[in-house]
């Protein structure tokens, strides 16, 4: 049987916990009982914790571990220092696979905090073991040096903090589920069940993970972050010259927008206008332009019943399979989806 180990530690999303612990736990399981078929357990599931402690999550849940780090360091020391290679054994590399949930407090006070996982993730990368790490847990891993190299992501929100701190790993911030030989990244909070209905669909099959989805009914299969994601193109500035162009787009994003009309406007160089835009915003005017309007999109999709060629043309746009094909670039869903996945119900 497959053993799946949840990394515990103070201040933790607790569903991040015992979301994916319920996943592993029922697969093969429920989906059996709702088919009056017999139940087959896959996986065998336990909370660690350091010293064995209790959790205390983040939403003051207290959580009982099963066993410690220093178990599980015991584990890998015996098989480390053993004849057998977990290198060399694949299938028991498989067999071993140690989560590492949500952070939901301070992210430095919780790396600060646990120097025991910290230790332990590094051993267990060398023993070739499985390590999988949701949203924030990342952090985590990505302090180990584990992700150096490697693609990786984690929350949409976190992305630029991600990127300061470990400018040697490969963060795919738009991407939902990353893996890089032995090591599996999810993204935001909740991508917990993607995360493990992966690895279901991996360890075991395609139907197993299937069948777990239909039971916890789970909409598999997303990929992307980017329908979630703020478009965070109100980046606080000191530039006077942008804030005002801001002001003239923000009050009307219909306008067709020329990089010579704005800095003869201004009295600057097209190249001046241009690099304090991408200094400012980290983008050129256009792109900002373009942003600007796709947010408007976005709002109108979710708060109106104007149809995509109404929102299309409100925004600025005349060119349908422009609009559509940029959309799905900048959101990761086509106008129709992504108003099917956020309009209000009500």
């Amino acid at each position: 049987m497959i053993n799946i180990y949840v990394l515990g530690f103070d201040q933790a999303l607790a569903s991040a916990i015992t979301g994916i612990v319920d996943l592993f736990a029922l697969a093969g399981v429920t989906w059996n009982r709702i088919q009056n078929e017999k139940t087959a357990m896959a996986f065998n599931v336990q909370l660690a914790s350091d010293q064995g402690k209790n959790i205390q999550c983040i939403n003051n849940l207290l959580l009982a571990p099963h066993c410690s780090f220093s178990d599980l360091d015991s584990y890998l020391d015996s098989t480390l220092s053993g004849e057998r290679s977990y290198t060399q054994e694949p299938s028991t590399q498989q067999s071993n696979i140690l989560i590492v949930p949500t952070i939901g407090g301070p992210i430095q006070q919780t790396l600060d905090n646990n120097p025991e996982l910290i230790q332990l993730l590094r051993k267990a990368s060398k023993a070739g073991w499985t390590i999988a790490g949701n949203c924030t847990g990342n952090f985590l891993l990505a302090e180990a040096g584990i992700l150096d190299g490697k693609s990786a992501t984690t929350h949409w929100g976190f992305e630029t903090e991600f990127k300061q701190r470990f400018p040697q790993v490969n963060l795919q911030a738009d991407q939902l589920i990353t893996r890089d030989e032995n090591i599996f990244c999810a993204g935001g909070g909740i991508a917990w069940f993607d995360l493990g209905l992966h690895i279901i669909e991996r360890s075991i099959d395609f139907e197993t993970a299937m069948q777990t989805a239909k039971a916890f009914v789970l909409d598999y299969r997303r990929d992307s972050q980017l329908s979630y994601s703020l478009m965070r193109i109100a980046k606080p500035h000191q530039d006077d010259l942008v804030n005002k162009i801001q002001a003239v787009i923000e009050q009307d994003c219909t306008i067709s927008l020329s990089i010579d009309e704005l800095a003869t406007q201004h009295n600057v160089s097209q190249r001046t206008l241009i690099r304090r835009f991408n200094s400012a915003l980290g983008m050129p005017p256009n792109t900002y332009l373009q942003s600007v309007r796709i947010e408007h999109a976005r709002k109108m999709l979710e708060e109106s019943d104007f149809n995509i060629d109404t929102v299309m043309n409100k925004i600025g746009y005349e060119d349908a399979s422009s609009f559509r094909r940029l959309f799905k670039k900048r959101t990761g869903l086509t106008p129709t989806e992504y108003r099917n996945r956020f309009s209000r119900r009500l």
